[in-house]
């Protein structure tokens, strides 16, 4: 299984990015997906997650800014990310598995929100 993560960048506080997570390797729409960040120092932390059927999960800091999203037609995985914060600044990585566990990890992408 491979994930390929995309789309991030240097944006400024209260701007928009959307990344994006590709997979291959097994049957994208049986699994759940998720992305994770990690800020220097701090503790890797479950942002969003959606299962097979689409049903999400959000952590209580990004609540109502951030939207998973996914397109089983593309084996992609989104997260649009609004209203940013520099306290959202992270390596964001994509990750696939059941409700139980993630198994496969993607390479992180760079997301730095200027203040």
């Amino acid at each position: 299984v491979q994930l390929q993560a995309s789309g991030g960048g240097l944006v400024q506080a209260g701007g928009s990015l959307r990344i994006s997570c590709v997979a291959s390797g097994r049957t994208f729409s049986r699994y759940v997906m998720g992305w994770f960040r990690q800020a220097p120092g701090k503790e890797r932390e479950l942002v969003a997650g959606i299962t097979s059927t689409s049903s999400t999960n959000y952590a209580d800091s990004v609540k109502s800014r951030f939207t998973i999203s996914r397109d089983n037609a593309k084996n992609t995985v989104y997260l649009q990310m609004n209203n940013l914060k520099p306290e959202d600044t992270a390596v964001y990585r994509c990750a696939t598995g059941s409700i139980f566990k993630y198994d496969f990890w993607g390479q992180g992408t760079q997301v730095t929100v200027s203040s």
